[in-house]
C-alpha cells in the first residue's frame, strides 16, 4: 500500500521557493518548522446567523459574518464561543500533495481550538478556519500569531484537482 510520505521543512521550502506552495507569510525562517509550515492569523469575524449545509451543495449558504476589531496594540479579546479566522498566507498545493492543519500547541493550551478541512491537490486560496475559544475567561490573540501548523504530504499525482466553490478564495482579480 502506498502511504502518503509527509514533507520536511527543506521540501516544503523547495516548494515555496520554486513553485510558491506558500505566499503572503510574515517571516520564512520562523514559520517554517521541521513538519510544516505555521499559518499566522490575519482577520477574524463573528457568526451573524445560521449556515446551510446540504448533499449537492444546491442549498449551501454561509452564514453572514462580521470582521472584528483589534484594538490599537493589535490584540483580539475574544470570549467564549465560536469564529471564522482568516490567514495571511495563501497556498498553492500541486496535484501531487495534500496538506491538513492542526492547531498549534500554545493555543490549546491557553483553551482554545481550530477546525480545519483538507487542502486538497490543486487547491489555491487564503483559507479560512474555524476557531473555537473553550476556556470560559476567554483568549487574546494578537494579530498575526502564527495559531495553526499546515502539513504537507506527498501523494500519488491526481488527475483533477480541486474545482469547489472556494478555489481562488480571498486571492483578488
Amino acid at each position: 500500500m502506498n502511504q502518503p510520505s509527509p514533507l520536511n521543512r527543506e521540501e516544503i521550502r523547495r516548494l515555496i521557493e520554486e513553485k510558491e506552495l506558500i505566499t503572503g507569510y510574515i517571516d520564512l525562517k520562523t514559520q517554517l518548522q521541521p513538519a510544516g509550515f505555521d499559518l499566522s492569523l490575519a482577520e477574524i469575524y463573528e457568526f451573524l446567523d445560521a449556515g446551510s449545509v446540504d448533499f449537492s451543495n444546491e442549498e449551501r449558504r454561509l452564514p453572514e459574518t462580521r470582521p472584528l476589531k483589534p484594538d490599537g496594540e493589535g490584540w483580539y479579546r475574544l470570549p467564549r464561543g465560536c469564529y471564522l479566522i482568516v490567514y495571511n498566507e495563501a497556498v498553492r498545493i500541486p496535484l501531487d500533495i495534500v496538506a491538513i492543519a492542526r492547531p498549534r500547541s500554545t493555543l490549546l493550551r491557553c483553551g482554545a481550538s481550530i477546525g480545519t478541512a483538507v487542502w486538497d491537490p490543486g487547491y489555491e486560496g487564503r483559507s479560512s478556519s474555524l476557531l473555537m475559544v473553550h476556556n470560559p475567561h476567554g483568549i487574546r490573540l494578537k494579530r498575526n500569531a502564527r495559531v495553526t501548523q499546515l502539513l504537507f504530504f506527498r501523494i500519488k499525482r491526481v488527475e483533477e484537482g480541486y474545482r469547489g466553490a472556494y478555489q481562488r478564495e480571498r486571492l483578488g482579480g
